[in-house]
């Protein structure tokens, strides 16, 4: 007599192997699409790589005409632009996410602030950058021109600005989705030993939730180091580089993104389209190095 439940056992059985073996594939094709993209930036970059080594991240002269590159004043805007728009945006992030995810996580202006959020992630780069050009940047001269400063209006603070309107959604959605799934006798039991909500916010819910806002953060982090387009249209795009802090943070600047975007239809030569190239292979080990970084300090939060 055929037994229906050990039939049911094994086709279960061989379901779960094949779903295992199609996860294990494809996570195996993410890994190779990514060591892909590594070889194919290092390949094509290899003459610059060649020529001059580990002296194109300290030069501080990109002349295509006289076929001399270095990636200094990019990496620099890179960063800045980045960390700036990162320490502006975190304080907005959690402050989103602890209002909509514990103060007010349900009704119409729950629901209305949640859906602005996410619509600020949606809209696309170019957008921000007209609306930086046409508001931001004209704001940004006047300021300048009180404080003595050359009115360029545009450049790395603009930029960096920016870049933290973009790079809130993200953190702040995760942070709301975390602080909503802190487990409720957590709270409760502080509560009923007397602690208020601003205590329990402190000492219960980032504790707990830390290691995930500490991820929210490195995804802004990642999308600042990547934008292109808004920043291309503010940053000012040159290579000089001013000779103070102060210079460098209220002139004109570049990323490694810009520059790409900026010059690669026009890049004529070999070396040229390979110091270009080269660029985005430096981005790309920079965005792999911080997050690696990033895994690090979650890691350790986890052992604390």
């Amino acid at each position: 007599m055929e037994n229906k439940r050990l039939n049911l056992s094994n086709a279960q059985l061989k379901w779960e192997t094949t779903f295992k073996r199609i996860l294990k594939v494809m996570s195996a094709i993410l890994v190779l699409i990514v060591i892909g993209v590594l070889i194919t930036l290092i390949v094509k970059s290899w003459p610059t790589i060649k020529t001059l080594g580990i002296g194109f991240l300290w030069g501080k002269v990109w002349d295509p005409v006289g076929n001399v590159y270095g990636a200094y004043p990019f990496l620099i805007g890179t960063l800045l632009t980045s960390f700036i728009a990162l320490i502006l945006s975190v304080p907005f992030s959690y402050a989103i996410a602890i209002y909509l995810g514990e103060y007010n996580p349900k009704g119409w202006l729950s629901n209305l602030l949640k859906n602005t959020v996410e619509l600020i992630a949606a809209v696309p780069s170019i957008i921000y950058g007209f609306w930086g050009l046409f508001v931001l940047v004209p704001v940004i001269r006047t300021f300048e021109i009180k404080w003595h400063i050359a009115p360029y209006g545009i450049g790395i603070l603009t930029s960096s600005l920016i870049l933290a309107v973009m790079i809130i959604p993200y953190a702040a959605s995760l942070g709301i989705t975390l602080i909503r799934m802190v487990p409720s006798p957590l709270k409760e039991g502080a509560y009923a030993l007397g602690a208020t909500r601003f205590e329990v916010i402190r000492s219960v819910i980032m504790p707990y939730t830390r290691t995930g806002l500490f991820a929210g953060v490195l995804l802004s982090l990642g999308r600042a180091l990547g934008e292109t387009m808004a920043v291309t249209m503010l940053i000012g795009n040159t290579s000089a580089l001013g000779h103070s802090f102060k210079e460098i943070l209220f002139g004109p600047g570049n990323t490694m993104a810009s520059v790409i975007a900026n010059e690669f239809t026009e890049a004529d030569h070999t070396e040229y389209l390979s110091a270009l190239i080269e660029l985005g292979l430096v981005l790309f080990l920079v965005t792999v190095v911080i997050n690696l970084i990033g895994k690090r300090i979650i890691t350790r939060f986890n052992q604390n």
